[in-house]
């Protein structure tokens, strides 16, 4: 039994000491100050990349988006690949102005098949003639000056840029409070600091732009794992690429309101977590032991995220039932669980504080939902340890997640500024 205590203690204190450098990242977004970016920049053209299963009631809205962008439209292509679909996504987005392709392939099934699919397209039907490629889902919206922002980081010099990941219906309950709040403080609190700090971010989902040159160097999109964006972080970081982020850019997309689709999402990214270490680990190992401390970062998201979850709460498990069976006192043993319990919730707790607080004005809820969500983030995320232990033996597969939430819910601030945006595109020139 000691054996057991010391293996559980030493996998617990391994799991603290992995996120405990974490804790400087808040000081850092808070108090650094981020470099000033230029008024102008180059004028770069842009490829739109939307992949959409039976996305007929989102996708116009974020099509009328990128139409009101104040980037000169002219420079902006929009292309989406209806993937599998059997609704009117294709009509209803060639409707909206978008050049639209079709797939029907029940074999390669994923979002990652779906862009190669379509950047092939693109590569054949319009050679050379665009400078980078954003990527965004069916059910995102983007802020007027989204493009502008994120070009203004492009023009820099990085070629991978990832931007501000906000949400649609954050009020809805307590699970796509959950997904938002998270999403929140990885941008404000993870990516925006590993910026200010020299480090590579992290590609999470949606909304980021990528160069032609990126694109040339793996001859088109080619990760395919559950987890294709993290996947893409990885393999463009261990190539010494370094993703940017733009704090500016703000996108919003659409969270899951049912527990059960919840599952079945987090379980998929579980499972591309474990698929992503299980090919990169060895060479983040030696990036991280070579003083790449962006190998490091990531490496522990992609070991933290499932593994060490899961080995911490198997070893807790099987230390219970041993302690039970040499008869150790039950009360003891549900204190000790207890005391535990508190202070990871305490920890996410004051963790969703940090962001609530620093993020209130971009939040979309009532003031009473933002103070109550924060009450309800650490069991949103106490729900990841059964689907940490799920994945590992779980057969996951990706399924497409119902989108109904259109742009009017976002109210008539975004709509005014989305108004002022097109005027101010028009004001420029543009159609």
């Amino acid at each position: 039994m000691e054996i057991f205590k010391l293996v559980h203690v030493t996998v617990t204190v391994i799991l603290l000491a992995c996120f405990a450098y974490r804790f400087f990242y808040i000081p850092v977004s808070l108090l650094m100050k981020k470099k000033t970016k230029p008024e102008t920049a180059a004028q770069n053209r842009y490829a739109i990349l939307i992949c959409a299963r039976n996305e007929e009631k989102v996708i116009a809205d974020l099509i009328g988006s990128i139409k009101s962008q104040t980037y000169d439209a002219g420079l902006l292509s929009v292309f989406v690949i209806a993937d599998n679909c059997e609704d009117m996504t294709a009509d209803v987005a060639r409707a909206a102005g978008a050049s639209v392709y079709e797939r029907f392939n029940t074999q390669l099934v994923g979002k990652g098949y779906a862009l190669d699919e379509l950047v092939k397209h693109i590569s054949r039907d319009y050679p050379n003639r665009y400078d980078g490629y954003f990527v965004f889902d069916a059910d995102n919206i983007l802020d007027p000056d989204y493009i502008e922002k994120m070009n203004l980081t492009f023009s820099e010099g990085c070629e991978i840029v990832t931007g501000y990941r906000n949400s649609k219906n954050y009020g809805d309950n307590w699970i796509s409070a959950g997904y938002s709040l998270w999403f929140m403080h990885s941008s404000r609190f993870l990516n925006q600091a590993r910026s200010l700090l020299g480090l590579s971010c992290n590609v999470s989902g949606t909304g980021f732009l990528f160069s032609q040159s990126i694109l040339d160097k793996t001859n088109g999109w080619q990760f395919h794992t559950l987890t294709e964006d993290f996947e893409f972080t990885i393999h463009h970081i261990l190539n010494g690429e370094k993703v940017g982020f733009c704090l500016d850019a703000v996108l919003y997309d659409e969270q899951p309101v049912k527990f059960r689709q919840s599952w079945h999402q987090r379980t998929r990214w579980a499972k591309g977590y474990l698929q992503v270490f299980g090919r990169y680990c060895s060479s983040l190992f030696r990036g991280a032991a070579r003083g790449n401390f962006s190998c490091f970062d990531l490496g522990i998201d992609t070991i933290s995220s499932v593994i060490l979850t899961a080995a911490s709460v198997t070893f807790s498990i099987a230390l219970f039932i041993i302690m039970l069976v040499n008869g150790e006192s039950v009360l003891s043993m549900l204190q000790t669980a207890g005391r535990a319990i508190i202070c990871m919730y305490l920890a996410q707790f004051i963790m969703a504080i940090f962001t609530t607080v620093s993020e209130w004005n971009k939040i979309r809820a009532s003031s009473s939902k933002k103070l109550i969500y924060t009450l309800t983030f650490p069991i949103f995320m106490f729900t990841y340890i059964p689907v940490s232990l799920s994945a590992l033996f779980a057969k996951a597969e990706w399924k497409p997640i119902e989108h109904r939430v259109s742009a009017s819910t976002l109210g008539d601030s975004f709509n005014a500024r989305s108004a002022r945006g097109k005027k101010r595109a028009e004001i420029k020139g543009q159609p």
